[in-house]
């Protein structure tokens, strides 16, 4: 488990632009190209991102309220186990009989919102946060990925989650993997 004595990740600053490098970084994690990507919202300790906020319509205007995006294989590995565990339903039957948690999970919902209004106006997902936001938890990913964005204190579920997981950083820098693989391309290339 975490080191609750650690200090938290904090989010990555606002970019008005997203580098190639960071695509390049995303690209390996997922395989793909990232599609809608707005900005790097949360860099893994290891520097590499690991949490993009995605615009609110993709490129083939596709709606996408998936805001807060979680890219790293380590850290979506470490929530899936959680998942499977059970944590999802523990959280979402303790909404039900929590006035504090419901009203502090409520406004989690309403800033996640808020935080897609300033990508852009997408009506068909008007309303709809993600995760299961606000009445339940369906996709700790996306609880993860918002409190990792956001900080602590934004996302009580979200944050209640990264306290469960181990350093999944650990203990090998993705980002130092990565430039060993780089450099040993570009060794065979020349």
């Amino acid at each position: 488990m975490s080191d609750p004595s650690r200090p938290s990740p904090q989010p990555a600053p606002a970019a008005h632009r997203v580098e190639a490098a960071d695509l390049d970084a995303v690209e390996r994690q997922l395989g793909r190209r990232p599609r809608g990507v707005a900005e790097v919202a949360h860099r893994c300790p290891c520097g590499e991102p690991d949490v993009l906020r995605t615009e609110p319509r993709l490129p083939d205007g596709t709606p996408f309220p998936t805001t807060y995006y979680a890219t790293c294989p380590r850290l979506t590995g470490a929530v899936s186990t959680l998942e499977t565990g059970g944590v999802m339903k523990e959280m979402t039957e303790r909404l039900a009989h929590d006035g504090d948690l419901a009203a502090a999970y409520a406004a989690a919902h309403e800033h996640y919102l808020r935080q897609r209004a300033q990508l852009g106006d997408v009506p068909e997902i008007d309303g709809i946060s993600a995760g299961g936001m606000p009445n339940r938890v369906k996709c700790l990913h996306v609880l993860v990925g918002h409190s990792l964005a956001a900080g602590p204190g934004v996302n009580p579920l979200g944050d209640e989650a990264l306290a469960m997981l181990d350093d999944w950083w650990q203990p090998t820098s993705c980002a130092a993997v990565h430039a060993a693989e780089d450099a040993a391309a570009t060794e065979e290339a020349q």
